[in-house]
């Protein structure tokens, strides 16, 4: 029989309990708070008088009413600096997948308008208009080779624009936020 080891508690189990014991050493509202104040003659820390006690008007029940709750909890945060360059890495990584997806559009688009003979139609359309069986290819132009070449091509413009161009609005972002305070954003817990 295997012998099966204890799990020991998670992160969360761990932070949980923490904030328990915190919870659990702070004053409640009913009890008075414990200070210290210290005189000037003798120098040494005398217990000052306790506050007074607050009357409730509720039956103790054994166990401490909740706060009522006023909704979800709100945070007021400003984003005062982007990081320009988890910016670029970050637009990088977008921008190649956008690069990615341009090319694989462009085969896709070619090998349906070749399946659906748009080429070949094409082809009849312009050697009727024109009287001529060798005037125009469309197939030469627009191969799939280069169609594949001219997506490539696209796709390496954009990587390295949308890199530069998202690398210089984090840096003009930084410089506007020092003069303005950056965006206010509020966040709300559900």
């Amino acid at each position: 029989m295997p012998v099966v080891e204890p799990k020991s508690p998670s992160i969360g189990d761990r932070l949980k309990k923490a904030a328990g014991a915190a919870r659990n050493a702070l004053p409640t509202r009913d009890e008075a708070p414990v200070t210290t104040t210290t005189t000037a003659t003798s120098g040494t820390p005398t217990p000052a008088a306790p506050a007074p006690a607050r009357t409730s008007t509720a039956t103790k029940t054994g166990a401490a009413a909740p706060a009522p709750s006023s909704g979800p909890r709100r945070v007021r945060l400003a984003v005062s600096r982007v990081d320009p360059w988890s910016v670029m890495k970050l637009s990088f990584l977008l921008s190649v997948a956008i690069g990615i997806m341009i090319v694989v559009a462009g085969a896709v688009t070619w090998l349906t308008l070749d399946s659906l003979h748009v080429f070949t139609q094409v082809n009849d359309v312009i050697a009727t208009l024109a009287g001529s069986t060798t005037f125009f290819d469309v197939l030469e132009v627009a191969s799939f080779q280069r169609v594949l070449a001219l997506s490539t091509m696209i796709g390496v413009v954009d990587i390295i624009l949308l890199t530069a161009l998202s690398t210089i609005g984090a840096f003009l972002y930084n410089i506007v936020a020092a003069l303005v305070g950056g965006v206010h954003l509020t966040l709300t817990d559900d």
